[in-house]
C-alpha cells in the first residue's frame, strides 16, 4: 500500500507543509482544500513544488454537498464538480474526493444518489478521471460506509469507488466486518486516523482529537485486518485534525505520520502472516525484559555529593571506568551509572540541564535488531565515541534529546560492566532496593503522544488508560506504558505533561531546559526497613501531611501499628484488586529530580495515583 499524508495534518503555509513531508519520506500527498485556497500561486505551481520534491499528489479534498439535491440545486452542484474537474488536472491527480452532504436540502434514497454518482462518473470518466465516495459520520443522508459502498454499488462504474476513513467508521462504532467483502478495485483511497474515546459531537470530536494510529482508542488492527481481505493495494492516507498538532512543528508531526503507518503496516503483516505491498521488512517489537542500567550526568563538582546520596540509599560503588570519570553503582538489579566527564555526550547534556538522567539502557533479546527496528521507523540512532577496548553499545535518541541504549545477553553488549570498568567489589544487600519500578518522564503537553508512539512503536509494549492527575497547580496528564512486566523484569514508564505552567511536570520541563526523566521508582520487599535504613544513613524522606494518616486510618484497614510506621517515615499507601502498594519520596534535587521508594504486591497495577495529590501538595510545599 502507498503510504500517504494529507496536508490538514500539519502546520505552517503549504510550502512548509510540502517540505515536512517530503522531508520525513512520504512520496504521496493530499492537498487540503484550504492550503490551497490559502497559497497565493497557481495549481500549476503547487503541481511542480511537488514534483520537486517529489510528492505525488493523490487528491485535492474534500468536495462538499453535491449529492441529493434537485432542480437549480442539482445542476449548480454538477457546475461545481465540472470546476473541481479543471482544478484536478492542472493539479496532475485523477481523484474527485466527495464526502457525504450535510446540505440542508439534500433528501437521502440509496437509488437518487446512485443517480447522481452515476452521472458525476460518467462526465469525470471524459476526462479520464476517478471519483471517490466518503460517508461523513455526522451527515443526515449517508453516515455509514455500507450504505455509501451501496451507491457506489449501485452507480455500476469503473471509475468510481468507495473511500473508507476510519474515523468516521469508529465515531458510530459500525461493524467493520462487512469491509473485508468489498473488493479491494472499488476502494478509491483509504484515510486512516485514529482518536480518543470521547463523549462529544461528532464535528468537534473529528476537527481537534484525531491522532495517529497508535495513540488512540481505535481498533486499527481489526480495520486493517479487514482491509487486507479485499486486496486492496491503493492509498493508505491519513487525515488528521489535532490542535495539538497544529501548534507542533510541521516536521516532527511528519515524521510521526510516517512512523504510525509504518509500524501499523507492520504489525498488519504479522498479523496476517503475509508482506503488506509498500512496506519494508523490519525486525518485530521487542519486548523489554529489564532496565539494564540508568546514566546520570553529573557534573564533577557534584560528583561526591551526589554518590554520597546513593550510597545513603545503599548502593555500592563496585567500579570505576577503565579510561573515563564515569563511576558504576549497584544494588539488587539496579545498576546506575554517574558520569563526570569532561567532555562528551553526557558532559554536553549536563551542560544543558544539570545533574540529570541522560540515558536509559534496557535488556532486550536482540539489541542491534532492536536499533535496526528503530532506525525502520525513522527514530534516530546514536553514534558515540568509543575508547580503545570499549563496547559500542547500540542506541537511539530518545525524549529530549537522551539516549535509550539497548543490551542482550546473547552477546558481549552482556558483558558491558566488565569490559568497560575495574571491578572494585560486589554490591552487597544495601537498604533492600531490588530492582527499578517505574521510570518517570515528563514532557511538554504537546509532546506525549510523539513520545508514546516512540515507545508503543518501537517496544512491544501495552498502553494503559490515561489519568488526569490533580496538582496544586493545575491538572497533569498521566500515560502509562509496560513492556515485558514479570515479577522479575520489565520496564514501566510513566509519561507526564500538563497544560497548566505552575503544576510540578511543567516546572521541571521549564527548569531543566527540555524534556526529561523526572523521577525513578525503585522498588524494595519492605519499604520499612528500606525507608529506616535510609534515615538511618541520612537521607531525608518528603514529609506527608499527619491528617493524610487520619484519613487513611478511617478508609482502610491498617492496624495502629502500620499507621503509625507510615507516619513516621513518610509512606504513603494504596490498595487495589491485586493488592497493596506502599510508597515514599526522597527530597527532590537542584533541577527537579527525585526518587521514589516503591513495595509493590505482585498482583498491584497501580502507581499511587489516589496519593499524587498528596506528594504533590508535600512536594510544592518543599519548593518554597
Amino acid at each position: 500500500m502507498k503510504t500517504s499524508i494529507a496536508t490538514a495534518c500539519v502546520s505552517g503555509t503549504l510550502p512548509e507543509k510540502l517540505e515536512a513531508i517530503a522531508a520525513s519520506g512520504f512520496r504521496a500527498v493530499e492537498i487540503f482544500e484550504m492550503d490551497l485556497i490559502a497559497y497565493p500561486g497557481t495549481p500549476s505551481d503547487v503541481r511542480r513544488m511537488c514534483s520537486d520534491l517529489g510528492l505525488e499528489i493523490i487528491t485535492c479534498q474534500p468536495f462538499r454537498d453535491f449529492e441529493g439535491l434537485k432542480g437549480d440545486r442539482r445542476t449548480k452542484a454538477f457546475d461545481r464538480a465540472e470546476r473541481k474537474f479543471d482544478l484536478l488536472q492542472e493539479l496532475g491527480t485523477d481523484l474527485l474526493f466527495v464526502c457525504s452532504t450535510a446540505h440542508p436540502e439534500a433528501e437521502g434514497g440509496i437509488d437518487r444518489l446512485a443517480a447522481d454518482f452515476r452521472e458525476l462518473s460518467d462526465r469525470a470518466a471524459e476526462r479520464k478521471l476517478r471519483v471517490g465516495y466518503e460517508a461523513l459520520c455526522w451527515s443526515p443522508i449517508c453516515w455509514d460506509y455500507r450504505d455509501a459502498w451501496e451507491v457506489v454499488r449501485r452507480a455500476d462504474r469503473n471509475n468510481l469507488g468507495v473511500i473508507l476513513d476510519t474515523f468516521h467508521i469508529e465515531a458510530r462504532n459500525i461493524d467493520m466486518r462487512p469491509i473485508a467483502a468489498i473488493p479491494g478495485d472499488k476502494i478509491a483511497m483509504v484515510q486512516i486516523a485514529d482518536a480518543p474515546r470521547l463523549q462529544m459531537d461528532y464535528i468537534s470530536w473529528a476537527r481537534h482529537w484525531r491522532c495517529m494510529p497508535g495513540q488512540g482508542d481505535f481498533d486499527m488492527a481489526g480495520f486493517m485486518d479487514a482491509l487486507v481481505a479485499t486486496g486492496y493495494d491503493g492509498v493508505l492516507s491519513l487525515e488528521i485534525f489535532n490542535d495539538r498538532f497544529r501548534a507542533a512543528s510541521a516536521k516532527a508531526v511528519a515524521i510521526d505520520g510516517h512512523r504510525s503507518l509504518l509500524c501499523m503496516l507492520d504489525d498488519t503483516a504479522r498479523r496476517n502472516g503475509q508482506p503488506i505491498n509498500g512496506a519494508s521488512p523490519m525486525p518485530p517489537a521487542t519486548t523489554v525484559q529489564d532496565t539494564a542500567f540508568i546514566e546520570f550526568a553529573v557534573p564533577a563538582k557534584d560528583q561526591t555529593s551526589f554518590t554520597k546520596m546513593l550510597t545513603g540509599m545503599g548502593f555500592t560503588h563496585t567500579g570505576t571506568h577503565k579510561s573515563k570519570n564515569v563511576l558504576l553503582f549497584e544494588q539488587g538489579r539496579i545498576r546506575i551509572v554517574v558520569n563526570s566527564e569532561a567532555s562528551g555526550f553526557a558532559h554536553e547534556y549536563q551542560q544543558t540541564h544539570g545533574t540529570s538522567v541522560c540515558a536509559l539502557a534496557f535488556t532486550v533479546p536482540n539489541a542491534r535488531a532492536t536499533v535496526a527496528r528503530a532506525e525502520a521507523l525513522l527514530d534516530t540512532p546514536h553514534h558515540g565515541a568509543i575508547g580503545k577496548g570499549e563496547l559500542n553499545i547500540p542506541g537511539v535518541r530518545g525524549l529530549g534529546g537522551s539516549l535509550v541504549y539497548f543490551i542482550d545477553e546473547a552477546s558481549d553488549l552482556s558483558k558491558w560492566s566488565d569490559v568497560d570498568f575495574i571491578r572494585h567489589r560486589e554490591a552487597d544487600a544495601g537498604c533492600g532496593l531490588t530492582s527499578v519500578d517505574h521510570i518517570s518522564q515528563s514532557m511538554q503537553y504537546e509532546e506525549m503522544l510523539t513520545w508514546l508512539l516512540f515507545y508503543t512503536s518501537l517496544l512491544d509494549a501495552k498502553k494503559r488508560p490515561s489519568q488526569a492527575v490533580i496538582d496544586p497547580g493545575g491538572v497533569v496528564q498521566s500515560q502509562v506504558i509496560e513492556s515485558g512486566i514479570t515479577e522479575r523484569g520489565g520496564v514501566r514508564l510513566v509519561l507526564n505533561g500538563s497544560q497548566s505552567q505552575r503544576t510540578l511536570s511543567s516546572r521541571f520541563v521549564t527548569d531543566f531546559f527540555g524534556s526529561g526523566v523526572q523521577h525513578i521508582a525503585l522498588a524494595t520487599a519492605d519499604i520499612v526497613k528500606t525507608i529506616s535504613a535510609m534515615k538511618k544513613n541520612g537521607l531525608s524522606i518528603l514529609p506527608i501531611p499527619h491528617n493524610y494518616y487520619e484519613d487513611l486510618a478511617a478508609r482502610m484497614d491498617l492496624s495502629d501499628k502500620e499507621i503509625a510506621e507510615m507516619r513516621t517515615l513518610g509512606i504513603l499507601y494504596d490498595r487495589d484488586a491485586g493488592g497493596d502498594f506502599r510508597h515514599a519520596y526522597g527530597q527532590t534535587l537542584d533541577g527537579g529530580f527525585f526518587f521514589e521508594i516503591v513495595q509493590r504486591d505482585v498482583g498491584h497495577t497501580g502507581y499511587g495515583a489516589p496519593n499524587a495529590a498528596i506528594r504533590l501538595a508535600a512536594q510544592a510545599r518543599q519548593a518554597r
